[in-house]
């Protein structure tokens, strides 16, 4: 009997496995973490996890599996993301409601979250500016608004983002609610917090706000005088009867001191909020004083909590943080 001599050739069942290890490691190599592989009998599936990706950084994730794995089935899957809406309002405007937003923001992004900024402050949005993004305009994937970019890494939508400069808003209030929805339901991706800058007052935006959206909690920000506190006290109003949380009260413009002689002043007064926060039983969250430093850089786009000595917002973020955490 002739015995049978095995061909030269690889083995076909080791020269499969061999594929397979080749392919596996291409699939990591442009997926990481977010891809699992699995075997179907001959044929591999992924799995993509998406969870927190952009629409556009899914579909290059995606497309990079594909190539890597032309004849793997591709799913992609994704887990909601919880984001906490954080409501930077006031009772009435001149207080420095935005001006606080924009660098809490940047202070909560520095501390560690993944943070957006929604100006949500329809007839007077100011953070384009605030956040060095002025001239920008989101664009929209399948009827969702992806926010833009900004220097500081707080991805933003702001109705000054979609109006012509210097354009008077006009706008009764459905047209509002229905711009308001369109922004915070915005292409987010992975942030986990968005700070609200609310417009000033309790009006129908504050009221689709926390109807619709329900903010994890509200900032109030005041200056010491009376006549500021007590608006800030009809906005705390507004929100504790719609059932938000106060995660507290920031005293804005607290305190001035000359840049030529070092006297203080305060032109203000002082410590109006935090005795108005005492008696509201509410926390006090901190003092921002009135420096011309604060003004300047923040009307120049470059907000002060962006720098690297920066203690004021910080620290106010460092409570905002432990609020979200404990809550």
């Amino acid at each position: 009997m002739r015995k049978t001599v095995p061909s030269a050739g690889r083995d076909p069942i080791c020269a499969d496995m061999a594929d397979k290890d080749r392919m596996t490691a291409a699939i990591a190599a442009v997926a990481g973490g977010r891809a699992t592989v699995r075997m179907d009998g001959e044929r591999m599936g992924v799995v993509l996890d998406a969870t927190g990706l952009s629409a556009p950084a899914r579909d290059a994730l995606e497309a990079a599996v594909r190539a890597a794995a032309p004849d793997a089935r591709v799913i992609v899957t994704a887990e909601r993301t919880t984001r906490a809406l954080i409501a930077v309002a006031s009772g009435k405007g001149g207080v420095g409601k935005s001006t606080i937003a924009a660098n809490l923001a940047i202070a909560l992004a520095r501390g560690g979250r993944r943070v957006g900024m929604v100006d949500a402050d329809i007839y007077g949005p100011s953070q384009p500016r605030l956040l060095g993004a002025e001239g920008t305009r989101p664009e929209a994937l399948d009827q969702q608004l992806i926010p833009v970019a900004t220097p500081y890494g707080i991805p933003l939508l702001s109705m000054g983002q979609l109006v012509e400069p210097g354009r008077a808003i006009a706008w009764r209030g459905p047209m509002t609610a229905g711009a308001l929805g369109q922004l915070v339901d915005g292409a987010w991706g992975a942030a986990d917090t968005l700070v609200v800058d609310m417009p000033p007052g309790t009006g129908d935006v504050q009221l689709t706000m926390v109807q619709k959206h329900r903010p994890a909690g509200a900032v109030i920000v005041s200056t010491p005088q009376d006549l500021a506190l007590i608006d800030a006290t009809r906005a705390i109003d507004l929100f504790v009867k719609a059932n938000v949380p106060i995660i507290g009260l920031i005293e804005n413009m607290a305190g001035y001191r000359c840049p030529h002689c070092g006297e203080s002043s305060d032109p203000f007064g002082r410590g109006g909020a935090e005795a108005a926060a005492a008696e509201l039983g509410i926390p006090f969250l901190g003092r921002v004083p009135l420096e011309m430093a604060i003004r300047a850089a923040s009307d120049a786009g470059r907000p002060p909590a962006a720098e690297a000595g920066d203690t004021i917002f910080a620290g106010l973020a460092a409570r905002v943080a432990d609020w979200l955490t404990n809550r």
